[in-house]
């Protein structure tokens, strides 16, 4: 009898102790996206399944980017980084702020986007979700995007995390594409010796009512490169000069997001973008205009 109980207690700490390690590791994958990073984004329209005989696929799309990952939230369970660009010569940068991707573990709330600028939202069951990491991806100004849930892989020296998950049209094709109006994101985050890949196997989608037509496939592959954290010290000092506006801009957003209904959001308000009013106006740096400005963008 007693050795059965010392069994059973060797058990439950030996299990404990795997799960403490995990999530370790789990968390040291995430913050080793923090740093200041060279990138550069790549993205090749591979197949395309169209019956237009003028179909035009997207152009090879290059480009590099100077780029600052910071940690605006570190908790055991929740890691938050917000990423900003350093644009223009050494001599005179300006700071642009970029994508914010939130990581919470084992999380039952999810925001799924449908289309047409709306997510339905869905409870996960917490069986399902047992030891895996939601990743929700923000707009430049912390409206939603996409978010999915799935395990972060250690095994073979290799850190990864990888999901597949509906989307909104990406910033790079939204201003020129309206031949289709959902992606499929096929998305793998991976811890490199320089710093991370973000790789992406991505299905760009015309849906109509229930139904989803492959319109044309495309890759992607962006490697973050660490440099000097020097290079982006002028983004940190951004980031803190504005950090009460961008936290007051996204308490609001939680308030949107605890209502845990089906969000639709318009495109516009009186012709100009959510962004616009946010990062090119002075007109909206108090908790009541962003309450009021965000509001306005929410149709139901």
């Amino acid at each position: 009898m007693k050795r059965n109980f010392f069994l059973i207690i060797c058990l439950f700490v030996l299990n404990f102790s795997f799960g403490q390690s995990k999530l370790s590791k789990d968390r040291d994958a995430i913050l080793s996206m923090c740093g200041c990073f060279e990138i550069e984004f790549n993205f090749a329209e591979t197949f395309n399944y169209s019956k237009e005989d003028n179909y035009k696929p997207s152009e090879v799309y290059k480009s590099y980017a100077l780029e600052l990952a910071i940690p605006i939230v570190n908790k055991r369970k929740k890691i938050s980084i917000q990423h900003l660009l350093i644009v223009g010569p050494e001599s005179n940068q300006s700071i642009v702020k970029h994508w914010r991707q939130d990581w919470l573990y084992q999380n039952t709330d999810i925001y799924l986007y449908d289309s047409e600028n709306s997510w339905k939202y869905i409870t996960k069951n917490k069986g399902d979700i047992k030891g895996q990491w939601t990743q929700k991806v923000f707009q430049v100004d912390d409206s939603p995007r996409y978010e999915g849930s799935s395990s972060w892989v250690h095994v073979d020296g290799v850190s990864y995390w990888e999901n597949i998950t509906p989307a909104p049209l990406p910033r790079r094709e939204y201003t020129k594409r309206k031949d289709y109006n959902l992606m499929i994101r096929g998305n793998r985050h991976e811890i490199s010796k320089s710093g991370w890949v973000h790789d992406q196997d991505n299905k760009k989608i015309i849906k109509k009512n229930n139904e989803k037509i492959i319109l044309a496939e495309e890759k992607g592959y962006s490697p973050y490169k660490k440099v000097d954290p020097k290079r982006c010290e002028v983004a940190k000092e951004w980031w803190f000069d504005n950090i009460d506006k961008w936290t007051s801009v996204r308490e609001e957003w939680n308030r949107v997001y605890s209502r845990n209904n089906n969000l639709k959001l318009k495109d516009s308000f009186d012709n100009k973008k959510l962004y616009e009013y946010l990062l090119f106006s002075d007109d909206y740096d108090s908790p009541s205009t962003h309450k009021k400005l965000i509001n306005s963008f929410i149709i139901n």
